[in-house]
């Protein structure tokens, strides 16, 4: 895992994720361009994965993408499978990792949903921000908008 600055953060991205993306641009309106690993192109070595996963505080179960994976075909649900063997799966097939996973100074987080990366982001967004879907997530004055 990278090593983080005061500013440094870093995503785990799929721009093809629309959380993904609207994690990205939330980080963004914080003002910081972080170090963004595509990690269907540059996966995450076993080692960083395992740092990774331990990093969130999940299981290694909870960060297991099942929709739009080979979770079924491969039998992932199975509860005899270890963490190890999971992780195993992971390395193989990288798009079972799920997205986006963030590292800030202030924590390492799954950001399901997306305003999750609100928790570990250390600079305040710097003006409004509205999800793809049209969800107001940040008002005009940088303040987060509560779930209606």
């Amino acid at each position: 895992m990278p090593a983080t600055t005061p500013a440094s953060i870093t995503i785990f991205h799929n721009p093809a994720c629309g959380t993904s993306r609207n994690t990205l641009a939330m980080i963004r309106n914080s003002g910081v361009e972080p170090q963004i690993v595509e990690y269907l192109k540059t996966p995450p070595s076993r080692e960083q994965l395992v740092e990774l996963i331990a990093a969130t505080g999940l299981s290694v179960r909870e960060v297991l993408r099942t929709k739009g994976t080979p979770y079924e075909e491969l039998g992932l649900a199975d509860p005899t499978w270890s963490d190890d063997q999971l992780i195993d799966f992971i390395v193989a097939h990288p798009v079972l990792l799920n997205r986006p996973i963030v590292v800030t100074p202030l924590g390492t987080k799954l950001c399901r949903p997306s305003e999750a990366v609100l928790e570990i982001l250390p600079s305040p967004q710097q003006g409004p921000f509205t999800k793809e879907d049209g969800k107001v997530v940040i008002d005009a004055q940088g303040r987060r908008v509560s779930a209606q």
